[in-house]
């Protein structure tokens, strides 16, 4: 009798151990507090807007097409179109979409998230934003999905910026779920950008043709662009910067941007807003966002807005 009840009490320990298993599969990241929650939603809007650039750059269809799940039914993104890429260029782009589809997947699995928002993938927006850079209409008009020098530097435009988000999170998250899914974010985003500076960085001196101005200095305007946006110092730098700037202000190749430690610098959602809107306002949408980004951190400034 003793031997039954010892055998009664193993079994119902270890239901409850699989019940309580079962429960942790089915709400994973139960254990993140509501800031962390809000903190992961943000870069959705991020990871939404590369899946679908890089996807459509080089297979020509987007999620609605490979994961209709991801999307849920939000809008398809305006202007999006396949690029003309070398093999090489197409290659690592589309692996650069796959990978977008993980994260999304990675949010998604572990918090509720949002659909895909509205975006603004066209030649135009890209156009405004490099005439923005160099303070005057190019002409003619940059093409985004031109060739390979034009593409990697509408790629350049992208994911450094989600790069800072992810750094600038990172020491705000409280829960071990957050903080192990952001660092597994960044890690590949800091490897696509690093990817996209090395292309670029190769070809530096090559002149973006009908321009006459090289790839470096494209690199530059964009990013002292992004600085001006964002409004709070300097958080970004092209692929060539004056020596003193450089790594351990002995260098002015500027293959991967960093502080004075070489440290990633970082940007807090507001930041982002302002550069990714294109308006240097983080409650007045628009460039890559017409409606305006989504989740709770994003709408928390278009309601509090000027």
């Amino acid at each position: 009798m003793i031997l039954v009840y010892f055998i009664l009490l193993v079994f119902l320990q270890l239901s409850s151990n699989f019940a309580a298993n079962e429960n942790f599969e089915n709400y994973v990241g139960c254990d993140m507090p509501k800031s962390d929650v809000d903190l992961v939603e943000f870069p959705l809007n991020l990871e939404y807007l590369e899946a679908e650039f890089f996807l459509w750059g080089s297979l020509g269809y987007g999620l609605d097409k490979l994961a209709p799940e991801l999307a849920d039914s939000g809008p398809p993104p305006i202007g999006a179109q396949i690029a003309k890429l070398s093999p090489l260029v197409r290659d690592v782009i589309t692996q650069f979409g796959f990978q977008e589809v993980g994260h999304l997947r990675a949010i998604k699995d572990t918090i509720t998230g949002f659909p895909r928002l509205l975006l603004n993938l066209s030649r135009e927006s890209f156009a405004t934003v490099m005439d923005d850079a160099f303070g005057h209409p190019l002409k003619p008009p940059f093409d985004a999905y031109a060739n390979d020098i034009n593409y990697l530097l509408a790629s350049y435009v992208i994911p450094y910026v989600g790069l800072t988000g992810y750094v600038g999170a990172n020491p705000k998250l409280q829960s071990s779920t957050a903080k192990r899914l952001v660092a597994g974010l960044l890690g590949v985003e800091s490897g696509q950008d690093a990817v996209l500076r090395a292309l670029l960085y190769e070809r530096g001196r090559e002149k973006v043709e009908p321009y006459g101005i090289t790839v470096a200095e494209f690199t530059n305007r964009i990013s002292k662009l992004r600085n001006k946006l964002g409004r709070h110092g300097i958080k970004d730098e092209g692929l060539n910067v004056k020596p003193k700037v450089g790594a351990e202000g002995r260098i002015r190749g500027n293959v991967l941007a960093g502080d004075k430690y070489s440290m990633a610098y970082e940007r807090t959602p507001k930041e982002i807003l302002r550069i990714v809107y294109g308006s240097g306002k983080e409650n007045k949408p628009g460039g890559f966002y017409p409606k305006g980004a989504e989740g709770r951190i994003a709408k928390s400034y278009l309601r509090h807005g000027d």
